[in-house]
């Protein structure tokens, strides 16, 4: 797919919508998981900041989010480096803020999730495993976290969905992923339709695959278990 010579440029921001997603989840899937932790502790404290945050990540828009930590993480680190008598210009990456901001709002959404699947683990099973002797950190690798991750799959798998289109919203602040990609073939060729269909066949494809792939995952976690 060559579109004018521009086909090479959305190969390149797909490579780094991949990136960017990819690292995104990794910091979504771990602020989840102490989310959920800190939501079923037995510390008041931890489960008002737990609840602080995934009340505020899920009500403010990503994009509002997103524009914050860029220009707001800017104006503090300028500021840090003034204070240590520095006065080069620094300024928040955009793959970093945009990694923040998806994971963010990724693990938000997870420790819900997460703190449901822990929930849903019958609490039996974690007795009998404190009464031959497991420490937590075993029961928690051994019992907990593999039915954990069978009964989270289903919806983590819709939050990787709506992750990865919502990458697309790093574009505003700069970042070469696909939509940046395809505007500015789009502005060079002054053929907005073909490139702006060719992104979303892009996005479609990355959401077939990761289908396949998420159904894979629910069948191999789900071996010698029922229906959810």
């Amino acid at each position: 797919m060559d579109l004018h010579g521009f086909g090479w440029m959305l190969g390149v921001g797909l490579w780094m919508t991949i990136r960017v997603a990819l690292a995104s989840v990794a910091v979504g899937l771990v602020l989840g998981l102490i989310g959920a932790a800190m939501k079923l502790s037995g510390s008041r404290a931890a489960r008002a900041v737990a609840g602080g945050y995934t009340t505020i990540i899920r009500g403010v828009p990503e994009l509002l989010l997103l524009l914050i930590l860029f220009f707001g993480g800017t104006m503090a680190l300028q500021r840090i480096f003034e204070l240590l008598g520095h006065d080069e210009y620094v300024e928040v990456s955009a793959f970093g803020a945009g990694v923040a901001t998806l994971g963010f709002v990724f693990g938000a959404y997870a420790t819900e999730v997460f703190r449901g699947a822990i929930l849903a683990v019958p609490p039996g099973q974690i007795d009998a495993a404190r009464a031959v002797g497991m420490g937590r950190v075993l029961r928690f690798r051994r019992i907990l976290l593999p039915q954990v991750w069978r009964y989270a799959l289903p919806g983590l798998g819709n939050l990787w969905m709506v992750l990865l289109k919502d990458t697309a919203l790093i574009s505003v602040v700069g970042l070469d992923e696909i939509m940046r990609k395809a505007s500015i073939a789009a502005g060079a060729t002054r053929e907005p339709f073909t490139f702006y269909a060719a992104a979303a066949l892009i996005f479609l494809g990355l959401t077939v695959v990761s289908m396949a792939a998420l159904q894979y995952s629910e069948n191999r976690a789900g071996r010698g278990f029922g229906k959810l």
